[in-house]
């Protein structure tokens, strides 16, 4: 079993060419059925001898635990992809995995924010005179966000010699390493030019754009934390993310007219179908507008005319 999960790692890292990330995040799901397996078999198990019935027990484990079905159907899909990859290496002779079914889950909307919410938030980071830079760094990375819909891994993995100023595009290394090229406007573009004008550290082709106070490369967690900390300053109790900049960002050039292919393209969906969620909060908020803006979109109660009249 243990040969086994280090291929699989060899497998993500090289082949598949996953994110440190993401293949962490595989890679955590197999320790968990290994340790689930070690309390169902003590002396330990080949695994050749893990069939459809124990992978069953395992995820019944995981909804006792109180994993919700979205974990619960990440978690399938690590196991669906491991035991394919040792199927197809010849370590086992069938795939347990394969006979497993993914629990019915309620697709949720997307939340976004409003147009002027989302104005709100890139706009909110300040320079301040004793962190000029603190200031101009978020409001760059809070920008560009929102220009281009990138997802937060890509935004602090950027590197230099993939932001084009002169043509205001960005180069974008996104999942299973595909390359995509994204448009960003003046204002991020503004915001950029301020940032990179006190950026500390040299800035050859291969340095981060977006550095911590040290100079390092931001995390993915530190950009959490930065949106986090502007959105007390907006007058909404929404909660935002940097995944929610991307959502925004597609449903507002959606709600503009702009092709769904094309916002497709942008966000580097390998499917249509995981951009067509964005359909739905586009239609949700035309019906609110229509709602509000059409005089008999609502029946007034006090004019209907009564059942017994």
């Amino acid at each position: 079993m243990k040969r086994g999960v280090e291929a699989f790692e060899r497998y993500l890292r090289n082949e598949k060419q996953l994110s440190s990330h993401t293949a962490r995040a595989y890679l955590s799901d197999i320790a968990q059925l290994l340790s689930f397996l070690s309390t169902v078999f003590p002396k330990g198990v080949g695994v050749d001898k893990i069939d459809t019935l124990t992978l069953r027990g395992y995820l019944g484990y995981l909804h006792q635990q109180g994993l919700s079905k979205a974990s619960v159907m990440r978690k399938l899909a690590t196991l669906r992809a491991f035991f394919r990859f040792l199927h197809r290496e010849g370590r086992i002779q069938s795939n347990p995995a394969r006979a497993l079914r993914a629990p019915r889950q309620i697709k949720k909307v997307p939340r976004v924010l409003s147009e002027e919410d989302a104005a709100g938030l890139v706009e909110a980071p300040k320079p301040l005179a004793a962190h000029p830079l603190q200031g101009l760094r978020d409001r760059a990375m809070l920008e560009l966000l929102y220009a281009t819909g990138l997802r937060a891994s890509e935004l602090v993995g950027l590197d230099s010699e993939r932001l084009l100023m002169q043509e205001r595009l960005v180069r974008v290394i996104g999942k299973g390493r595909k390359e995509r090229i994204v448009p960003f406007g003046e204002p991020a573009a503004r915001a950029l030019e301020a940032y990179l004008a006190v950026r500390p550290g040299p800035l050859n082709p291969r340095s981060p754009v977006f550095v911590n106070l040290r100079g390092g490369r931001l995390t993915s967690r530190s950009l959490q934390r930065i949106v986090e900390k502007y959105m007390p300053l907006l007058m909404t109790d929404a909660g935002a993310s940097p995944h929610t900049l991307r959502h925004s960002f597609a449903t507002h050039l959606l709600a503009r007219g702009a092709d769904l292919r094309a916002i497709q393209e942008l966000l580097g969906h390998a499917s249509l179908s995981t951009t067509q969620k964005y359909t739905h909060v586009a239609t949700a908020q035309l019906k609110a507008l229509y709602d509000k803006a059409h005089p008999r979109a609502r029946r007034n109660s006090a004019t209907e005319p009564k059942e017994n009249e």
